[in-house]
């Protein structure tokens, strides 16, 4: 605001003075009537007593003749000039030459200058930044932290949930901002840094605007990567600019995002002179967080999801000192999480908020907006006015499962592979021990896959037992070994090796990270991760002897073929529910916990709640893949990775 008044003062300005001087310079109206003749030829026609008046003014002398004529010519200052006006009756009037004014002199005469040199700071001004965004060519230097004022920072505590224990670590920033003496008085510093951890979308961006709209304070905001270009020095006069900025305004809030990206640690890099920059920013950073002058009043907030690979000198008493861990939300706070989006939304009375985040294990306050608005697109599309649970329902599956591709074209054959395949994944996984229980199974072909077998965990889980890995490398095999059973092993396809990824991974880990072998014992084989900041073909592998190598692949081949065998038994033993499911799945296309506790039970499916048999038109339920609509005709699933897929919760972690 402040910008476009000053705008409009320069251009005011410079309007008057452009008419000043055009009323000097335009041309009289009268003046171009006029007729400009010599002086010999005035004294002539008064003499002729053509002359009717004249009006003398300084050197000029301007007239009328007797036939209404005007003239004008220059005045010689012939002294025997009033002598024969009046001894030819020619009326006189005399006036005083205008005088300029002083300023307009000035400004006349100086006026080229004066416009060369307003050009020049004009343009100065917009190579130092002085432009539109302050993206000038010479205003690399400066930092590029957006700043937002108390009064733009609207975000509060009340909009933050699902991390209560991480707003009670930051709410002594909020009193100190308010209140510094409180602390002070006491011999008490708040500390220097907070360093916000966190997987992405956990709300860590979110929280900082909270204690700054809290506070009441500035807030400066910038990324990590704003900082370094492709000039030597840039990123460290940026951090130079920016704090000396934040210290005019403190008491005050500095955020920096994505910390990692200036952050990392030095002298890990490939080559010398590549990191220079990088290097120089970070050390600046240390020096402002922590040098002679200080920063009072000015609290530095970062974010990262990779606090592993941030130098050691960041992370010590004076500058981020403390580090508040903002995970995931659980049950409880992603019921919060969900109230607060779902405020914008109108929402239908059968939606349950809890019953829908029992269902989200692992969602973050982000995966939680997202579905949020995804219920309400679908009420969009349906022409709601109201958001109810069916809404909700189809964007949980489309979030965890894919969207759907009912246009895809799907053969009877390729239909009943895929039926029988999931059937197979459903069946283990329900029979084995302390697997997660079933969510639905869809062949309805989803993403990259042709189906998919959902298992929801009942609750949230932050670690794995070894007979729960087993289950689950046993349900991994569940769809191939449908595949043999049912058409035999020269019909198997490669449905299955997005599977056996997963499979082979997870008792690898068991082996090698986990020290879940009975041979092997509580040992980590693994890759040294210490570098994993150099990417993840960087790790080097650690020592071990070609024996120790041998066995740790003999044990995972024994892992994976007792479960292996495991499984065939389990589908062998049940094979009937096995065609009763395929069968289901052929008719309904996807089943959910209800219809599955039937087949298990060994009783007669029930129909899905929207389900009708076409005769209605239904859009779709009823309506087979690649039946509804009219496809592309493609069909390469059959060399994609990931066919058929087992979607399940959260992996095991190392």
């Amino acid at each position: 605001m402040n910008g476009l008044v000053k705008n409009l003062i320069i251009w005011a300005v410079i309007a008057v003075v452009l008419m000043s001087i055009f009323n000097n310079f335009a041309p009289d109206p009268e003046q171009q009537a006029t007729r400009s003749i010599t002086y010999s030829e005035f004294i002539q026609q008064v003499q002729s007593g053509r002359v009717d008046s004249v009006t003398i003014e300084g050197d000029k002398i301007s007239g009328q003749m007797a036939d209404g004529e005007r003239f004008s010519t220059v005045n010689p200052n012939d002294s025997g000039l009033i002598g024969d006006l009046l001894n030819h009756n020619v009326e006189i009037n005399a006036e005083e030459e205008a005088e300029r004014g002083l300023l307009m002199s000035i400004l006349i005469s100086w006026f080229p200058i004066l416009l060369l040199i307003a050009v020049w700071i004009y343009f100065m001004r917009q190579m130092q930044g002085g432009g539109a965004g302050g993206k000038g060519a010479m205003s690399f230097g400066k930092s590029k932290a957006k700043l937002m004022s108390e009064d733009q920072v609207k975000v509060t505590f009340a909009d933050v949930a699902g991390c209560d224990e991480a707003k009670d670590e930051v709410v002594e920033l909020v009193d100190f901002l308010k209140d510094p003496g409180k602390f002070q008085k006491l011999g008490g510093q708040i500390p220097r840094g907070v360093l916000m951890v966190g997987s992405p979308g956990t709300g860590k961006t979110l929280l900082a605007k909270a204690i700054a709209g809290e506070a009441k304070v500035p807030f400066y905001s910038i990324s990590g990567s704003d900082f370094v270009e492709m000039f030597v020095g840039v990123g460290a006069s940026r951090v130079r600019d920016m704090f000396a900025e934040a210290k005019k305004n403190a008491p005050c809030i500095i955020f920096i995002d994505e910390l990692d990206a200036v952050g990392r640690q030095r002298g890990g890099g490939m080559g010398g002179g590549g990191h220079d920059e990088r290097e120089q920013t970070l050390n600046q950073l240390l020096v402002e967080m922590d040098g002679f002058e200080g920063t009072e009043g000015v609290i530095v907030i970062a974010a990262t999801n990779r606090p592993d690979v941030l130098d050691q000198a960041l992370l010590r008493p004076g500058r981020f000192d403390r580090q508040v861990v903002v995970p995931p939300p659980d049950v409880r706070g992603r019921e919060q999480i969900l109230n607060v989006h779902m405020k914008k939304t109108p929402i239908a009375e059968d939606v349950n908020p809890h019953k829908i985040a029992r269902g989200t294990p692992g969602f973050s306050g982000a995966d939680l907006a997202n579905l949020v608005n995804e219920a309400a697109l679908f009420a969009a599309r349906a022409g709601k006015r109201l958001v109810d649970m069916s809404d909700f329902e189809r964007a949980k599956d489309k979030i965890m499962m894919g969207a759907e591709r009912r246009s895809m074209v799907m053969s009877e054959d390729e239909k009943k592979l895929t039926a029988y395949h999931e059937a197979g994944h459903a069946i283990v996984g329900l029979t084995v021990p302390e697997h997660d229980p079933v969510y639905k199974v869809s062949i309805i072909p989803r993403g990259r896959a042709l189906g998919v077998t959902m298992f929801l965990p009942e609750e949230d889980r932050y670690s794995h037992s070894r007979t729960k890995l087993e289950s689950q490398i046993a349900s991994l095999f569940g769809g191939r070994l449908a595949e043999e059973i049912i058409f035999g092993e020269k019909s198997v396809t490669t449905g299955a090796s997005n599977d056996i990824e997963k499979a082979s991974q997870i008792a690898r880990n068991m082996v090698t990270k986990w020290g879940l072998s009975e041979k092997l014992g509580p040992l980590d084989y693994g890759e040294d991760e210490q570098q994993s900041f150099l990417g993840p073909s960087m790790g080097k592998p650690k020592q071990m002897s070609d024996d120790t190598a041998n066995a740790i692949d003999e044990e995972v081949r024994k892992i994976i073929d007792t479960h292996y065998n495991h499984a065939r038994q389990i589908l062998v033993d049940n094979l009937d529910k096995l065609h009763a499911m395929a069968g289901a799945l052929m008719k309904y296309e996807t089943i959910d916990d209800k219809q599955i506790g039937d087949i298990m039970a060994g009783r007669e499916p029930r129909e899905p709640a929207d389900w009708n048999d076409g005769s209605s038109g239904g859009d779709d339920a009823g309506t087979p893949a690649g039946e509804g609509e009219a496809g592309d005709g493609s069909d390469d699933s059959r060399d994609s990775d990931s066919d058929r897929g087992v979607v399940g919760g959260p992996a095991p972690q190392s």
